[in-house]
């Protein structure tokens, strides 16, 4: 087995170069904001979609826009608005009346690379028209069904909800996010070298570095990093104690919790813990791992009761709380 983890090691170092080289040209269009970037890359190699919230400003529609250069990939930007229909996302059929037949008009999700911008800004019929093509990698219009290409990811804005013209995403859409990531601001010292930048007008363009195959290059090596029986017990655990607290003699939680998180978040754990893995040039996977991706994972999928909101407890607490208090394998 250890000669196995070697080899896997050789090969996430020979990738290793390609990731650097990424992180150096996104380096080009934003400032700091190194979780932010660690997370997309996350979401890049295990083929999940990442939902990013924050306030308007902190360069997240910039830092997607400039992925996209980096990649080499068909890119689509929808901005979501309160009159955006189901039809502006995935298509719809045209009538052709000189002979009566119906061409298809596929619609902006046709893309490797799909920015929704400001997500929850429109209403949850069109929220909910990407749910197939985020869970099943395909499109129905009419009475036909579409396969997207590969790469296929959906990489989403998000304003806090307590803004206005703001709408909650149904929970099924939700979940089918494999990491919800909450933006913060930059440091003093990155904000004034963000603000010399735009005073001296200084635009670097990103370059095209990556193929769409050395994507899939990498997804394959990621796949193939070890995780031992003891880590991968220790996801099912995490999760299992989002639903069945006091079954873990964590005590205090069974009130805060409304629901817990599904087996799907077990499945991303473990395929974002390789991911972090692969970021850090090992070939197997840590309990660190786990817990540093675990927040991005779980934060979305932890129902609250109103007991926890009058306490002002939040998600993140509560998984805190859970990590602290499970034994590390």
């Amino acid at each position: 087995m250890h000669a196995d983890i070697q080899q896997v090691k050789e090969k996430v170092g020979e990738k290793s170069d390609l990731i650097r080289q990424l992180k150096s040209e996104l380096g080009k269009a934003i400032v700091g904001q190194e979780r932010m970037v660690s997370r997309l890359l996350v979401g890049l190699l295990t083929e999940g979609h990442v939902l990013l919230e924050g306030v308007p400003g902190l360069a997240k529609t910039t830092v997607i826009t400039a992925l996209a250069q980096a990649l080499s990939v068909d890119f689509s930007r929808i901005q979501f608005t309160p009159d955006l229909l189901p039809a502006d996302l995935i298509g719809t059929l045209i009538y052709q009346p000189a002979d009566g037949t119906f061409t298809t008009r596929k619609g902006p999700i046709f893309s490797n690379l799909v920015l929704a911008d400001e997500i929850n800004r429109a209403p949850s019929k069109v929220q909910s028209a990407l749910l197939e093509a985020m869970q099943e990698r395909q499109v129905t219009i009419g009475d036909k069904t579409y396969a997207l290409d590969r790469p296929f990811l959906v990489l989403a804005t998000q304003n806090p909800v307590e803004q206005e013209g703001t709408y909650p995403l149904p929970e099924a859409q939700v979940d089918r996010f494999m990491l919800k990531v909450t933006i913060t601001y930059p440091t003093s010292d990155q904000e004034r070298q963000v603000l010399d930048m735009a005073l001296d007008g200084i635009h670097r363009p990103v370059n095209a570095i990556m193929q769409p195959q050395d994507i899939f290059d990498m997804q394959d090596v990621c796949r193939m990093i070890y995780i031992d029986d003891q880590i991968k017990d220790y996801i099912v655990s995490l999760v299992r104690a989002t639903r069945e607290p006091e079954a873990f003699q964590i005590s205090g939680m069974a009130d805060l919790i409304d629901f817990g998180a599904s087996p799907r978040a077990s499945i991303f754990l473990g395929k974002g813990a390789r991911a972090i893995a692969f970021l850090n040039g090992r070939g197997y996977v840590t309990p660190q791992d786990v817990k540093d991706i675990a927040p991005d994972v779980l934060r979305h999928r932890v129902v609250l009761t109103y007991e926890a909101e009058a306490e002002e407890k939040t998600s993140d607490d509560i998984i805190r709380e859970i990590l602290n208090a499970m034994p590390v394998p």
